[in-house]
């Protein structure tokens, strides 16, 4: 009953890029995603991405959820948690709703926290910040 066992990965994955693979291009899915080998490009999903440890991802993820241990060389943009393990390396900026970094972990660049509504906002706008600035501009308070 008190024996749950916490993991910061699933049993199973829609997608898998082994350890000894190399992909050059975008990846669009659905589902949740687990990357051990090393991506060139872009990666838009729908679901949960998960960057193992001897893993590399050059290029920016759009995610649900991202869990990091591995390299990451580009900006991360999570509607809900950014976990960045140990192990990881992530350099690039962030837009996430919760951001979670274990000691040892590496992270270099920018990180912006919004609520779950406001991650999808890739200017980083926020429209009353915007609009009050455009009622000064004209002499409107």
């Amino acid at each position: 009953m008190f024996n749950k066992k916490e993991s910061s990965s699933p049993d199973v994955f829609d997608t898998l890029i082994g350890v000894n693979s190399i992909l050059e291009g975008n990846i669009t899915t659905e589902g949740t995603i687990r990357i051990d080998g090393k991506i060139n490009g872009d990666i838009k999903v729908k679901g949960d991405v998960y960057i193992g440890k001897d893993a590399h991802v050059n290029g920016s993820i759009f995610a649900n959820n991202v869990y990091i241990s591995g390299r990451v060389d580009g900006n991360i943009e999570a509607k809900g948690i950014l976990r960045v393990m140990s192990t990881a390396q992530l350099y690039g900026d962030i837009l996430v709703q919760s951001l979670i970094s274990d000691e040892g972990s590496i992270f270099e660049g920018n990180c912006k926290m919004v609520s779950g509504s406001n991650t999808q906002n890739q200017d980083g706008g926020n429209s009353k910040k915007d609009k009050n600035t455009k009622d000064k501009d004209s002499g409107k308070s």
